[in-house]
């Protein structure tokens, strides 16, 4: 008897895709280049120089007319993304929707197909100890598959995004790997390889692989028409379980999604969950972490509704929640700054539930948030990022954008800046 994942590779290889990724940098001629003051004064006599760079990523045909999945560091700020099949074939295509969060991107390729697409797998059927394989492109030599077995099922905490619940395997996934297929020995896709954890540049045998359940989510959110993929909203906020509080509780090891903070009159609320409870299951899953309960939700979808195993200060219960779309943002809640400041040209809003609920903020948070920063604009010159909160400015603390607004419309001589970014309080005086 010979063994071989020979039929298996030639079943599913011809839908894994090389990515090519071509965008336009500009190279700074000069070191002042980009420096506000130094154009005020100076000008712009020496212009950028405009280079073309190309990064090589994979991908994975999931529809026969032509849907393919990748990741989103792949393609990010390209201008021009090309498609080349296994077969040699290349054709051009475009970005159906791209998340950061969880680090997807959809692309339609455009051409006739019908191309060669692999199966879904289910992500929460696989088990530690399962034989994988993953194939991509890997250093841009070509199409390689490596074989290995799955680590771990619910992997969190380790850098790559803000996603948390990757599954681990140790077949060899290297840089150009980034979006290819991992798939089971039924020839399903069970996840698209997305990093290593690596201190030479090459694999170590630990590699991470965003589970096919959740890009199922994220593509048919693509294919429906939808820019922007939203998991339900659930109006709390949501903390790890220290050893601590398990052992408060009773529990036997410290597991769980601890709430923290239940926003009035939200689905939450209504399901009747209180500060303190410990979401420990999601439709008969375990919730080992918040990241886990956010992963449950992301691939549940809106709409319907879920029942939540939950312990309480009265023991064990359970509680249904109804699956809802984040609370539409009103348009006076966005503004798009202008004038002579230092955040002109970058878009900010309060912090509305939608927003929470998209860039994973705790649910009782309120201000103002930078949600956009074009390239070339002066907030973008001084370095500010979406994602960052405007906390206070020339001492006054901005509660909303019209306070905002307001305080950058009386000008400056000079602006002392409080914004917090990832937890951390930046303090910066701009002339």
């Amino acid at each position: 008897m010979m063994m071989s994942f020979s039929p298996l590779v030639k079943a599913t290889a011809p839908a894994v895709v090389n990515v090519y990724a071509d965008r336009l940098v500009q190279r700074r001629s000069s070191p002042f280049a980009g420096d506000p003051f130094f154009e005020q004064f100076f000008g712009q006599r020496m212009p950028n120089r405009t280079e073309r760079q190309s990064s090589l990523g994979s991908g994975v045909i999931i529809e026969s007319r032509g849907i393919v999945v990748t990741n989103n560091h792949v393609v990010e700020g390209a201008d021009d993304i090309r498609i080349a099949l296994a077969d040699g074939r290349e054709f051009e295509s475009r970005v159906l929707l791209k998340d950061e969060r969880f680090d997807l991107a959809i692309l339609a390729i455009d051409g006739d197909g019908p191309f060669p697409a692999i199966e879904f797998g289910d992500t929460d059927a696989i088990e530690v100890g399962d034989i994988v394989l993953a194939i991509g492109n890997p250093f841009g030599v070509g199409q390689t598959v490596t074989s290995g077995i799955v680590s771990a099922v619910a992997r969190n905490r380790v850098g790559v995004s803000d996603f948390g619940f990757f599954i681990q395997t140790d077949a060899a996934i290297n840089p150009g790997n980034s979006g290819g297929a991992l798939i089971d020995m039924n020839g399903r896709l069970i996840g698209i390889n997305t990093a290593i954890f690596t201190r030479s540049g090459g694999s170590n045998g630990i590699g991470f692989a965003i589970p096919a359940n959740l890009v199922r989510a994220v593509a048919a959110t693509a294919e429906s028409g939808g820019e922007v993929f939203e998991r339900p909203y659930m109006g709390a906020s949501f903390e790890s379980v220290t050893p601590d509080i398990a052992e408060a509780l009773g529990l036997e090891r410290a597991t769980g999604a601890l709430i923290t903070n239940v926003v009035e009159d939200g689905p939450a609320d209504r399901a009747g969950l209180r500060a303190g409870d410990i979401v420990v299951g999601f439709n008969n899953q375990p919730v080992e972490h918040p990241d886990a309960l956010g992963y449950r939700l992301a691939t549940a979808g809106v709409g319907g509704r879920a029942t939540l195993d939950v312990i309480g200060r009265n023991g064990r219960k359970r509680a249904t929640v109804w699956l809802e779309a984040p609370p539409q943002d009103d348009p006076r809640d966005r503004l798009v700054l202008e004038g002579r400041n230092p955040f002109a040209g970058a878009e900010v809003s309060n912090i509305t539930p939608r927003i929470a609920n998209r860039l994973r903020l705790p649910a009782s948070l309120r201000g103002v948030i930078v949600t956009d920063v074009p390239r070339g604009s002066l907030a973008a010159r001084y370095g500010f990022q979406p994602g960052d909160l405007i906390s206070v400015i020339n001492d006054v603390e901005i509660a909303d954008v019209s306070v905002l607004s307001s305080v950058l419309d009386e000008g400056a001589r000079f602006w002392r800046l409080e914004v917090i970014r990832n937890g951390r309080r930046i303090r910066q005086v701009i002339r």
